[in-house]
């Protein structure tokens, strides 16, 4: 008998919830729901230099009032660090990481040179730099020898079928930063083993981000979820809902009374409320 899924929806109380949040927490807990499985709340609350406790309560009150509830407590990734740190550590001992002093304006620099790297990947400048470790420092992954140690990999998509991994694409990325204990790519991958979570329900705007997923996953001897990309919704202007855009927030909707169970059913529908609309892929 096939397991019950666990989904789960993970935001940053780096700002409020929009109708593209709304989305993903739909679909994320529909999927357990119809199945009778387990949906999730994790507050991704790592970056604590934007990270606010007035929005997580913002989120909880915003998913009440789509009309959705989640099983068990809420999961905060400040709570979790030394879970990052050991997978940290164990890729450490394999030599697969390595410290990067660089700032954005030197990589940004060496991009930009008449001979750099084409497009915003990482040169590889402080791959096997011999710098002050006392200095402030992130960790990057070699990518080349991660691939090397894994071999081919590829993962599930729902809208997609198999796809094949190609974490060189996105070069050495940074898996703890000079001002946070670890980088998405990581706190998510180890959150979502450690939660059990089988199916990750997410925007198509973190296609990529899978590829890298997929190999920590494999590095770390950790599960494959199944994912499922969804269309991203888009604004009057045609680009998608972003917090740094001023898409329009849950919260300023929820306190001018609208209904959100009536949301959540039009969103579910595909009657999308005025002045949006949904990517094509």
């Amino acid at each position: 008998m096939a397991m019950a899924p666990t989904t789960r929806f993970a935001p940053s109380p780096t700002g409020r919830l929009h109708a593209g949040h709304a989305m993903s927490a739909i679909l994320a807990h529909d999927l357990a729901r119809a199945a009778g499985g387990r949906f999730l709340l994790r507050i991704e609350d790592i970056d604590g230099t934007r990270s606010r406790p007035e929005h997580v309560a913002t989120i909880l009150d915003d998913l009440r009032w789509l009309g959705l509830e989640w099983d068990g407590p809420v999961v905060f990734q400040s709570q979790r660090l030394p879970l990052y740190e050991a997978a940290l550590d164990r890729l450490r001992a394999a030599g697969l990481v390595y410290r990067c002093w660089c700032t954005r304006a030197d990589i940004a620099a060496s991009a930009s040179a008449p001979h750099g790297p084409e497009g915003a990947l990482y040169p590889g400048t402080c791959r096997g730099r011999a710098g002050d470790p006392a200095q402030p420092h992130a960790w990057r992954i070699d990518m080349a020898a991660a691939v090397r140690r894994t071999g081919p990999l590829a993962w599930h998509d729902a809208t997609a079928g198999s796809i094949a991994a190609d974490p060189l694409s996105l070069g050495d990325v940074v898996l703890a930063r000079k001002d946070a204990p670890a980088s998405y790519h990581l706190a998510v991958t180890v959150d979502d083993a450690a939660q059990r979570v089988t199916d990750i329900v997410r925007g198509a705007d973190l296609f990529a981000a899978t590829h890298v997923h997929r190999l920590l996953q494999a590095l770390l001897g950790l599960p494959t979820p199944r994912y499922h990309h969804h269309a991203l919704l888009l604004g009057a202007d045609g680009t998608r809902l972003a917090k740094r855009h001023g898409a329009p927030a849950l919260a300023d909707m929820r306190l001018a009374g609208e209904d959100g169970v009536a949301l959540a059913t039009a969103l579910r529908s595909g009657a999308l409320p005025l002045g949006f609309a949904r990517a094509s892929a």
